[in-house]
C-alpha cells in the first residue's frame, strides 16, 4: 500500500517501492485559486530535499515547489502543460507533478502523515 507524508509547505508524497509522486495537497489548491501554469522538472533531474524544483501559477501567485525528499526525477506530468486546473480538480489525483527515485528513504521520516497535516492545517486558520 502506498504511504503519504505531507510537508509543512503543503506538498505531499505517496511512495510506492522507492519511488515518490510528488504534488501539492487539497489546501494548497485552495488557497493558491484556479491554477493556469504548471512548470515541472524534467526526467533525469536530480532534486535534493527542500529545493525549490517546480513552480504552480494562480490567478493570484505563483509558487515554488519543494522536494519532500533527494532524488532523481523519472517522470514529470506532462499532461500538466495543457491542463493545468487538474491541479484544482484533482490535486491528490492525475493533478500530480512529478515522481523521483528516493536516494534515502530515511528523509520521509520527519514528514507529516495524513492526521499531523490535518491538525497542522487547522493552525493556520
Amino acid at each position: 500500500m502506498a504511504d503519504t507524508k505531507y510537508t509543512q509547505e503543503h506538498e505531499w508524497i505517496r511512495v510506492e517501492g522507492d519511488v515518490g509522486t510528488i504534488g501539492i495537497t487539497q489546501y494548497a489548491q485552495e488557497q493558491l485559486g484556479d491554477v493556469v501554469f504548471v512548470d515541472v522538472p524534467q526526467s533525469g533531474r536530480k532534486v535534493t530535499k527542500g529545493e525549490a524544483c517546480a513552480v504552480v501559477e494562480s490567478v493570484k501567485a505563483a509558487s515554488d515547489i519543494y522536494a519532500p525528499a533527494t532524488g532523481e526525477v523519472v517522470e514529470a506530468n506532462a499532461g500538466l502543460a495543457d491542463s493545468p486546473g487538474d491541479v484544482n480538480a484533482e490535486p491528490m489525483g492525475k493533478g500530480w507533478f512529478f515522481k523521483i527515485k528516493l536516494l534515502d528513504k530515511g528523509e520521509l521520516s520527519g514528514l507529516m502523515d495524513e492526521a499531523a497535516y490535518n491538525a497542522f492545517v487547522k493552525t493556520l486558520g
